[in-house]
């Protein structure tokens, strides 16, 4: 709304309303009254009308190359003491590791000489990413002696458990028992495309999500796939709301320490733990390289309470 200023020169106003009246009127008669106008109101900052981006927690994701624990390392890394290293190495359990596109050509050979045992390979991410080195990868860690398996960066916001689970069947994460396959794996884990962490999906949804992906893959391949998460980010985007779950599906655990410490709801065992990402990421196996064996021949993994 504009309103008049007033200038009204000579003219003395008193307090009185009837006086300012005729004062205003004099001063408009006699043409001393200057009419200037103004906003009643000015804008804040707070109420401009800027444009709207798109939230960074409900940002559409686009299938890419994320790595196994690439977002759980932003969230939860810890440094790996020495004296864990040194004892890992002399450790009863199967030392592994696991790769990504990043990790390019590997030196299988060199990796079994120095104690391997085992790989999982990323195959996918969603339903259109595929790791554009997975036949290197996986066909030369299995010709160098290991026994390797594929893994699935999950984005449960994208589109629904059942077509991820199809999907990473369909290019490289099946199973069969030739005693050199582990089963598949669905990693889970911070959202890397936004704000939220668990993809704005509530723990009944989420778990309901995890659901539909376990089923498909273990109706198509007669085992469930491995589960692949943090404590905390399980606990705080699945919680208790999976116990048929991890009943059926073995945990691959995530914790960058010297212990594997606290498990995610529903679990009171791990079959695998990636303790290290120095150099590459370092796993453990539970069990021994029998165990890894029968597991991969359609056993169960030991655990390590």
């Amino acid at each position: 709304m504009l309103r008049p200023v007033s200038i009204y020169g000579g003219v003395r106003m008193s307090c009185s309303f009837h006086r300012r009246q005729r004062s205003w009127l004099a001063a408009i008669v006699s043409g001393m009254t200057v009419i200037t106008l103004v906003p009643t109101t000015v804008a804040h900052a707070s109420e401009a009308q800027l444009p709207e981006g798109p939230s960074s927690s409900s940002a559409t994701p686009s299938p890419g190359n994320h790595a196994m624990g690439s977002q759980i390392k932003k969230h939860e890394h810890g440094a790996v003491t020495a004296n864990r290293m040194q004892s890992l190495a002399t450790d009863t359990e199967l030392e592994g590791m696991d790769v990504s596109s990043e990790d390019g050509n590997v030196d299988w050979p060199a990796k079994v000489s120095s104690g391997m045992s085992f790989a999982w390979v990323k195959a996918t991410e969603g339903t259109s990413y595929q790791n554009s080195f997975y036949a290197s990868q996986y066909n030369g860690s299995q010709s160098a002696g290991l026994v390797r398996g594929a893994y699935h960066f999950a984005l449960p916001s994208s589109s629904s458990g059942q077509d991820q689970a199809t999907y990473f069947s369909d290019h490289g994460g099946g199973w069969s028992r030739d005693g050199y396959t582990l089963p598949g794996v669905v990693d889970l884990e911070y959202n890397p495309y936004g704000e939220n962490a668990c993809y704005g999906l509530s723990q009944t949804a989420m778990a309901s999500w995890i659901r539909d992906f376990v089923s498909t893959y273990q109706n198509r391949w007669g085992r469930a796939p491995m589960i692949y998460t943090s404590t905390s980010w399980w606990n705080m985007c699945v919680g208790s709301a999976a116990s048929d779950i991890t009943a059926v599906a073995p945990l691959w655990i995530a914790r960058y320490s010297s212990t594997v410490g606290e498990l995610p709801s529903g679990w009171d065992a791990w079959a695998t733990w990636q303790y290290s990402d120095t150099d590459y990421d370092h796993d453990r196996m539970a069990g021994t390289y029998a165990d890894l064996m029968e597991f991969a021949t359609d056993g169960t993994a030991k655990p390590r309470r």
